[in-house]
């Protein structure tokens, strides 16, 4: 077992565990700030720690606050938008973040 902190910087992404199938990390974005990530080659689930926004993919669009879980396919474009309470997220990648070309 291991025991993770998961301190929250604004405006990045922050890497907190990172094993052969999975990474986790944590991700903050103020009031108004602009989340210019770019797709990933990595499946991706978001879930809403605090604070409330939008997120936009080519599908559509949702509200997302506290206890909203979000599953982003690898490559799909998403953004979170209209971020009207400091949102804070915790992030899980399969496989690790980076970890394919």
């Amino acid at each position: 077992m291991r025991i993770v902190e998961t301190g929250f910087t604004p405006s990045e992404y922050v890497e907190q565990l990172r094993t052969a199938e999975m990474s986790f990390g944590t991700y903050l974005i103020p009031v108004g700030g602009v989340d210019e990530q770019t797709p990933h080659a990595e499946e991706e689930i978001y879930v809403v720690a605090r604070g409330r926004a939008r997120i936009v993919t080519p599908s559509g669009s949702a509200e997302v606050g506290p206890g909203s879980v979000i599953f982003v396919p690898a490559r799909e474009e998403h953004r979170f938008v209209e971020i009207t309470e400091e949102l804070a997220l915790l992030v899980f990648f399969a496989p690790p973040f980076r970890s394919r070309a």
